[in-house]
């Protein structure tokens, strides 16, 4: 929800949501739901009114307290679409705190859909229960972000030639703190962006093992491997 949630609350439905809860889910006016803003928490709500242009709920008493994502930015090369709306809901699912595409040598997409991806991440927080929804940033060159990078946020990127056995060691020893994931296109990093990187203080390549894998696979795989050794699955 866009507007704010609170004690005796009225909430007003767009017309996508009321359509949702009166044709999707056959709710009528007096029916519960569940309403999170990403600041407030999770309200319970009654629903007074549902048409086609809107409706709207009263807040009747808050069931969850917020809580704040980790620190973790999610920063990846962009893919066709499908495979793209797919990479936003696991990111979120996975706890991201932020979505921040990265247009490098080889990405294959030019241009995104910002609005798709935030609607991905908000579809993906509804199924899952979650009550934040990640920041959605505009596409940037790798070299603009790397030249404006802030140096105490840990950048933790997947790259192919780095030594397979090191992973898991290499993040056990990094200290806790604000972190990045870096996933690059499918045709991985140039030469020059890799030194970019790696010219980089703060910054650590991992291998995420011996097989190739799609970008959307690695995608969850190294939020996992992230999550398990410095987030908050720890």
């Amino acid at each position: 929800m866009a507007g704010d949630l609170g004690e005796s609350c009225t909430v007003d439905l767009t017309a996508p949501q009321a359509h949702y809860l009166r044709n999707v889910m056959r709710l009528r006016p007096g029916a519960a739901i569940r309403l999170f803003n990403g600041r407030a928490g999770e309200w319970r709500a009654d629903v007074e009114e549902l048409g086609k242009t809107g409706g709207r709920a009263s807040c009747a008493g808050q069931t969850r307290l917020q809580v704040p994502l980790p620190d973790v930015h999610f920063l990846f090369a962009p893919l066709k679409q499908a495979r793209l709306d797919y990479m936003a809901q696991k990111a979120t699912e996975m706890g991201a705190c932020l979505l921040q595409p990265v247009k490098t040598q080889f990405t294959m997409v030019a241009k995104i859909k910002r609005e798709r991806l935030i609607a991905n991440t908000i579809e993906a927080a509804e199924q899952c229960n979650l009550l934040a929804v990640p920041q959605v940033e505009e596409l940037a060159s790798l070299r603009s972000l790397m030249d404006g990078w802030d140096p105490a946020r840990r950048l933790i990127y997947c790259d192919e030639s780095a030594p397979i056995a090191s992973a898991l060691a290499a993040l056990q020893d990094l200290a806790r703190g604000p972190l990045a994931v870096l996933i690059g296109p499918e045709g991985g990093f140039s030469p020059e962006e890799r030194e970019i990187l790696r010219s980089h203080p703060g910054i650590t390549a991992i291998s995420l093992g011996p097989r190739v894998m799609r970008a959307d696979t690695a995608a969850v795989a190294a939020m996992a491997l992230v999550q398990a050794v410095l987030g908050d699955w720890s």
